[in-house]
This record gives C-alpha cells, structure tokens and sequence, in this order.
C-alpha cells in the first residue's frame, strides 16, 4: 500500500499552551519532532517556555544532552544506535498519533536507557514510534532530559537556589510529563490514561517518578524494562558539597555560580579526573537519583510511596543481561549436555556445579547447563524482592522475563537490551530479531500484551489470557520464549545460589563485556 505524506500549512498544526506547533502527517500518523516542553539554568529546576509567536516547526529532533565521554560506535549489530547533536538547550520531545481528532488514545511515554548519565530519545533504532503508534492506536511520546553531572549533581549545600539540583533531570521528566498532562489531548490522547515505560536506566526512571510526590497524577501505569538494579543504578548517597568543591578546585572557579557557566567540555573533563579519587574515598559522585525532600528513595530499602500504590507495574527482565554481551571461549550451539555440565564444573568447582545444574534444570528444562555462564543474576536478584515488596500494593504488578535466544553468531542467549524492538514493535528495524516462525509470533505476544496493559492496567489478552499479578507468596513470571509460559517463582530458589556459585566468575568476565557493546 502506498504510504501518503503530507507537510503543509494547514496539516498536523496543533494549539499547545504555549503557541501553535506544526509537524507532518506520514503512513496515516501525524508526527512531531523537537517540541520544547520546558528550559533551565544548568543545576537549576526547569521552566515553562515562553510563549512564541508564529507556528513553531516540529519536523527535526531536538538536541540530546551532551555526553561525559563521546560515544564509541561497537557491538551496532547486537544494540543499533544512532547518535545526535549534543546541547544543554535539550528539554524536548518527539510525538507520534494516529490522530488529531479529539479522541482520547492511550499515551505512551518512552524514557530511554542509558542510566542517569548518557543515552537520548533517539539513541536506539529500536526506540522509533511509528509501529506501535499505528498497530496500537495509541499516541507515543519519547523525552529528552538532563543527565550525568547536568542532570545529578548535588550542590545544595550551597544555596537553596540549588535545593533539588540532585534530581534536576527527574526534574526534567515532570516538567515533560507536565506538559504532556496539559497538551496531549489537542495530539489525540488522553492526559488521564499515560503509561511511562522505560528500559535499563529509562526503567530506573519510571521508579524514580513512583517515588517524586512532584510527579504523583501525571501517569497511570509503569513498565520497568530491566531497570531494578542495585550498584549502577543505585541512589547516590553523603552530600555533593566535597564533590562540587573538587570541581571549583579543578577548574579554578572562584565561586560556585562559576560553574553554571563554565563550558561544558571543561566541566565534563574536571569531572572526570575528581570522580575517581572520590568514588574510592567512597564519597558522593553523582550521575544517580539523590533522596532528599523531592525523591522519597529507592523503594525496597526505603518503602514505596502510598500515594503511587494505586498504579499497575510490569517489571522484568532478560535471560542474559550484561552476560549475553560477550563472545563465549566455547561454542554453545555445538555443546553436548554433558559438555555443557563439565565446562560449569570447571568454572565453579564440583560441589558448586551439582547444586547449581540441579537447580537450574528446574527452572528451564529445556537448556543445556552451559548457558548458567551467561544467565543473569544481578537484575534477577533485586527485581524478585523489588516485585514482592509492591505486590502488597493495590495496583497490582505482573512479572516477566524475556527468554528468547537470538539467531546471532550460533545462537546467543538474550542479551541486555534484545527485548526493545519487541515491545515497540520494530523488529522489522533489527536484524538479530529475525527468525522464521518464530519473530513475528513471540512480537505478538509481547506487543498485545503492552497494548493491553496500557488500555486496561492488566496486559492479560487473548495471547496471554491466564497470566495472574504476583503476590506476596507467588511471583507468576510470563516467560517468554519459543514456547511461553506463565509459571510460579519458576527461579526463586536458582538465583541465590546462582549468585554465590557465579559470583566471582561474573567479576572476571565482566569489565571485558561491557566494553564489548555501547549499550
């Protein structure tokens, strides 16, 4: 069928608060690129935009937040990236509809990965909206906001201007879901119904907003991609006052306020000879969610919030994570379960080896013993006590793990970040997705049940019909695979011994797999 374009005066003009935007209308959606949803002063909370004149031309994305370090394209055909113009001006963001009809659309708001310090709306390729827009019929959102030292840094200590500096870029993400609360329904969407998802850090966020009162009404739901983990993506701790004092010294700035206007480049450089010497001192660095008055904490150490009990989660993860990044020493599509069971042993020892073979037959049956070398346990971990802990909530949350092997050099266990096109519904963008028989079957899946979710609160569907919210004794964790299947704390008793078995062994193997990928 012949896709219809269409970029004039009088097509995809929209009224928002602030002035009139104007997109284009493509394959039966109207696009925008770019809106401006808030300005700020670097470490100072957010503003509305002034209102403009004229028409404001929303056809190109905007700037991304600047990077500490500049990005090294590797591993594109495991994690495809595409990389964009870099400005603190960067409080901006992208919208997909079906419609400019008045009709109220679910709204789908997309925070990116990355952490809290790098990554963008646009970085994956997998992150475009266009399939889910109009195979769901929903209006999708993506958002660009402050990072790393822009976005998380404390200096509180020194004035009361700077009092929620720590989280300026959750910050950031209110004042966009603000904006979207207030504009969405002139774009075919409604303000009440809004899901935020995110991925690895973008799932993070969608904790952080569960626990800023400032965000409390703004969305419905949440789904959290891979983003409950401790360590990386933990809350800072201590206060930024020798950290921001480091920084003065470094660059030579008289005073505080120095640093607000020192260029960006110098300050990314000074902050990247005074974290270390920090970090080792284990003082405060950064780059991560600070609880203070604005952020209640992270919830399985600090409760969730009751004002946010009422909103429905999905929370899950990957088979591989992290693990699945690297090329293996052994060639797995060629292993014996034997084999299989003798390299385990001779990475653990013998006694280790029994226990964890054992356990892991339990939990899936249908995988040589080999692939414990690359199965995750350091999201896993935290994510079993991050479900339990909020199944007492009334909104309910319902469990997931993605346990499809790629078709990639052999056959690879499912790597951090394999699940994103399935979601969004662009595995027609990725090519590691494509399998015969199999891709279009488990996007089906995936995607109705998101689909659903974001209608409902519950992504039970047609394609999953019997898939219960976890409780405080049962998790019912949907794994998804060439075969799904529902199934009762199918791992529980796997991941701790995991974690004591394959500890060290993941230490060695792990500084070589994450600089295999940019992820």
């Amino acid at each position: 069928m012949e896709k219809k374009f269409i970029y004039n005066e009088h097509t995809a003009v929209v009224d928002t608060e602030k002035g009139k935007v104007r997109g284009y209308f493509y394959d039966d959606m109207y696009i925008f690129k770019g809106i401006p949803y808030a300005k700020a002063k670097r470490f100072h909370a957010p503003e509305p935009v002034e209102p403009w004149e004229g028409v404001f031309q929303a056809i190109s994305y905007g700037c991304v937040c600047p990077l500490l370090d500049l990005p090294k394209p590797q591993g594109e055909l495991m994690v495809p990236h595409r990389f964009w113009v870099m400005d603190e001006d960067c409080q901006n963001l992208n919208i997909w509809s079906p419609g400019l009809d008045g009709e109220k659309r679910p709204v789908m708001v997309w925070l990116h990965g990355g952490g809290f310090f790098a990554g963008s709306s646009i970085e994956q390729i997998a992150y475009e909206g266009e399939n889910m827009c109009k195979l769901g019929q929903v209006v999708v959102v993506s958002v660009n906001h402050r990072l790393n030292i822009l976005g998380y840094c404390d200096l509180s200590p020194f004035g009361e201007e700077y009092a929620n500096s720590g989280n300026a870029g959750t910050d950031d993400l209110v004042a966009a879901l603000k904006w979207i609360h207030e504009n969405i329904d002139s774009f075919g969407g409604d303000p009440e119904n809004v899901t935020i998802f995110g991925q690895s850090g973008g799932g993070a966020k969608v904790t952080t907003l569960l626990q800023t009162p400032a965000a409390d009404g703004l969305f419905a739901k949440g789904i959290n991609m891979s983003g409950v983990i401790g360590g990386a993506l933990a809350d800072c701790r201590g206060s930024g006052e020798k950290l921001v004092h480091a920084l003065m010294e470094e660059l030579k700035a008289e005073d505080v306020k120095a640093l607000e206007t020192v260029p960006y480049d110098c300050l990314a450089e000074a902050y990247r000879k005074v974290k270390p010497v920090l970090e080792k001192a284990g003082e405060y660095v950064g780059g991560a969610p600070y609880r203070n008055a604005f952020y209640a904490g992270e919830p399985v150490s600090n409760g969730f919030r009751k004002e946010t009990e009422h909103v429905p989660l999905m929370v899950g993860s990957v088979f591989g994570e992290f693990g699945s990044f690297a090329p293996t020493p052994y060639k797995r599509g060629e292993m014996t379960y034997q084999a299989g069971a003798a390299y385990v042993e001779e990475q653990v020892g013998k006694e280790e080896a029994k226990e964890l073979i054992a356990l892991f037959g339990k939990a899936y049956p249908q995988r040589n013993p080999v692939d414990i070398m690359t199965m995750d346990f350091t999201f896993r971990t935290p994510e079993i006590e991050y479900i339990k802990t909020r199944s007492c909530c009334s909104g309910g949350i319902w469990s997931y793990l993605f346990d499809l092997d790629m078709n990639f050099d052999g056959g690879r266990t499912p790597w951090h970040c394999a699940d994103i096109p399935y979601f969004f519904h662009n595995t027609d963008l990725v090519a590691y997705t494509q399998e015969e028989g199999v891709t279009e079957r488990v996007e089906k899946l995936i995607f109705d049940s998101v689909m659903a979710f974001a209608r409902t609160g519950n992504p039970q569907n047609p394609e999953v019909p019997n898939w219960p919210a976890s409780t405080w004794e049962t998790e019912y964790t949907l794994v998804i695979g060439r075969e799904s299947k529902v199934r009762e704390n199918f791992d529980h008793d796997l991941i701790p011994v995991l974690g004591r078995c394959m500890g060290p062994v993941y230490a060695r193997n792990m500084e070589k797999r994450m600089k295999d990928v940019q992820h």
